[in-house]
């Protein structure tokens, strides 16, 4: 079982996070303060830390610094504000993603999987750890180079799939899923084109086929991203 820090000073907030993550079968360790994670830290081993920015005595930077000094264990950041300055801040330091509140659980569920994955930490057997790779069936994501290639089943050689930054979100977020039927009002939420947008029913619609299109053998006929009739889409683990 995955062992996650968790340091969030608003009861309701950490008793709420501890309960989901617990229930997608992830051990959480929960505090409250600068000084009770500094504290907690060092006595367990941890696969992902997730650090709120404002405490009462102090703040999550400083956890961050104190946790990456002791080991590489990979940080995602709460944060009340999206403010650049804050974003900019944590990522200097180290840290692999950061969520703004309020959030879904989902995009934070997604986002944990997502950086497991890249640290190599992910539960996932089909990523290598030193490579950073995920592959289903023929299809091969770097996830260092948010890239993605197609294998040629007979000569191994691997093409590069050339996705747009929003086909590539999407193809994660399936990723991130798999095994899970995913509504098109789940993959709505998580969605937003390169100006914020929100993508509307219509367009994920033109974003799937075009997605289909680039990965599967036969698009008639995905056998990567299969249509589950009148619930959504699902990606086999």
């Amino acid at each position: 079982m995955m062992r996650l820090f968790l340091l969030e000073d608003d009861d309701a907030i950490g008793m709420g996070l501890k309960y989901s993550l617990e229930k997608e079968n992830y051990e959480v360790v929960h505090v409250r303060t600068k000084n009770e994670a500094l504290e907690t830290f060092s006595e367990k081993s941890y696969d992902l830390c997730i650090l709120d920015i404002n405490l009462p005595d102090g703040n999550g930077y400083d956890v961050c610094r104190y946790i990456k000094e002791k080991e590489d264990v990979p940080v995602i950041f709460l944060t009340a504000s999206d403010a650049e300055v804050n974003v900019v801040m944590g990522l200097e330091m180290g840290a692999d993603d950061y969520v703004c509140k309020p959030f879904r659980i989902n995009e934070l569920l997604a986002r944990i999987k997502t950086v497991l994955r890249r640290s190599g930490r992910g539960r996932d057997g089909s990523i290598s750890e030193t490579e950073g790779i995920l592959e289903i069936q023929n299809v091969r994501i770097h996830l260092s180079e948010a890239k993605v290639g197609i294998v040629d089943e007979t000569t191994g050689k691997e093409t590069t799939a050339d996705l747009t930054a929003l086909e590539y979100r999407l193809l994660l977020a399936f990723c991130n899923n798999r095994g899970n039927v995913m509504s098109r009002n789940q993959l709505l939420e998580d969605m937003w084109d390169v100006n914020g947008d929100f993508v509307n029913d219509n367009t994920l619609t033109v974003y799937i086929k075009r997605l289909r299109d680039k990965i599967e053998k036969d698009p008639a006929n995905p056998q990567i991203i299969r249509t589950v009739r009148g619930l959504g889409y699902i990606v086999d683990k």
